[in-house]
């Protein structure tokens, strides 16, 4: 480390200050959920804002991490910590770091949080990235003097509040934003039909299809063309930034080649999502579609802008859903039972007319939500700001008077020299 700190600071390798305990899973038929043994966390998926949530328990214990020990996540992902809230065991994705001599747990929490950038750094791996023991020990860390450690705590705890307390206004506005969402598209497709406008399905409103499955067999070939999935298809929108290709003949993808106007829907997705839909709209150009996807062509008496506004309106309303049938969490929406479902259609002048009034709504919501986000995004700065500050000496008051951190690295060092 080359930063330069105040006087009485020391930058120091984490094993100086901590004993670093890495994690080791026990066998997976002690496992239980019912409370027996010791409470077993594996790594961050387990963990909250501060302290893990306990999600099982074993009863052959392995590797133990001290209550009041910094945990951190030391592969996939690379940083994330908590503090262990009672002694419980840890498996290999943790490792535990104990304070020695006085150190303070949360001078240590927050100090690693401040570096997980540079300790995500040195990570390494084909499959995931991870770090090594060896690695975790060397990691260093800026110490102030004792007696600032708890006033550096303390300050980056009220800025952090303040910021909760914003981003928790935030949450708020965008459940509210997306509540409008739902509320404008529920009314624009109403339940109750005015006159004029006629119930259709949706087999007889267009026409519907699969896209080509993918085999190994695609996956190289003379005629390389893109595709697009359920990874490509959002809510009103087509998300190009990861287009697959695979092989195709050339009847086959003039099959499964999409045109401009085409409303494609997720066949397959978590529950709430299914049947999320959005419109082709010429880009990428020359790209076909997987049977992860269903295609609707509006017939004559449909524009694709207005299928849109309905197919949203029954994600919403659920009404996918209802029509699904779930394996391993992942909701499917067959071709059949979707061919089924309600279409009303009013004359094409109302369909213009109802769609250009949504997107005048729907957009304005749209630069709301995009405000909380850039808010969002400038309150996780003003975070990282604040570390930065408190672990280079400019978050509180420099005495030098106080006792330097050298003395306290003396102190912890003493028993071991001893020895």
């Amino acid at each position: 480390m080359t930063t330069k700190l105040p006087p009485g600071w020391e930058w120091v390798p984490v094993e100086e200050i901590c004993d670093v305990t890495l994690g080791q899973s026990p066998p997976g038929s002690s496992y239980n959920q019912t409370g027996r043994g010791f409470p077993f966390l594996q790594g961050k998926a387990e963990f909250g804002d501060t302290f893990p949530t306990i999600k099982k328990w074993t009863t052959e214990p392995k590797k133990l991490a001290p209550a009041g020990s910094v945990l951190v996540s030391v592969r996939a992902p690379v940083g994330p910590t908590n503090v262990a809230p009672f002694e419980c065991v840890i498996g290999r994705g943790l490792a535990s770091l104990m304070p020695k001599g006085g150190m303070s747990t949360s001078y240590l929490l927050w100090a690693m949080r401040h570096s997980e950038t540079e300790l995500v750094r040195q990570s390494a791996g084909s499959t995931f990235e991870a770090i090594t023991g060896k690695q975790l020990r060397s990691h260093v860390l800026s110490i102030a003097p004792p007696t600032q450690q708890m006033q550096i705590v303390a300050a980056i705890e009220e800025h952090f509040s303040r910021l909760g307390a914003v981003e928790s206004a935030l949450d708020e506005a965008e459940r509210r934003c997306q509540a409008l969402v739902k509320s404008v598209l529920l009314s624009v497709v109403p339940t109750d039909l005015p006159s004029g406008w006629r119930l259709s399905t949706v087999a007889e409103a267009g026409t519907t299809g699969l896209g080509r499955q993918r085999s190994p067999k695609y996956h190289s070939g003379p005629n390389m063309k893109p595709y697009l999935r359920v990874a490509n298809v959002f809510e009103d929108r087509i998300d190009t930034s990861d287009v697959m290709e695979m092989h195709f003949d050339e009847d086959d993808f003039e099959k499964y080649r999409l045109r401009t106007g085409d409303v494609l829907l997720n066949e397959g997705q978590s529950p709430e999502w299914l049947g999320r839909p959005a419109i082709y709209r010429g880009d990428p150009s020359e790209v076909a579609f997987t049977n992860s996807l269903i295609r609707f062509i509006p017939g004559s008496e449909v524009t694709s802008e207005w299928a849109l506004l309905v197919f949203r309106r029954h994600m919403h309303a659920g009404r996918f859903m209802r029509e699904s049938r779930i394996t391993t969490n992942i909701a499917h929406l067959a071709l059949g039972r979707f061919r089924t479902v309600e279409f009303p259609i009013p004359p094409k002048e109302v369909q213009d007319d109802l769609v250009a009034s949504t997107a005048e709504v729907l957009d304005a919501v749209d630069r709301q939500a995009s405000q909380i986000k850039r808010a969002r995004t400038k309150s996780q700065m003003m975070r990282r700001t604040v570390l930065s500050a408190a672990f280079s000496g400019e978050l509180t008051h420099q005495d030098p008077n106080d006792e330097p951190a050298s003395a306290l690295l003396e102190r912890i060092a003493a028993p071991r020299q001893t020895a």
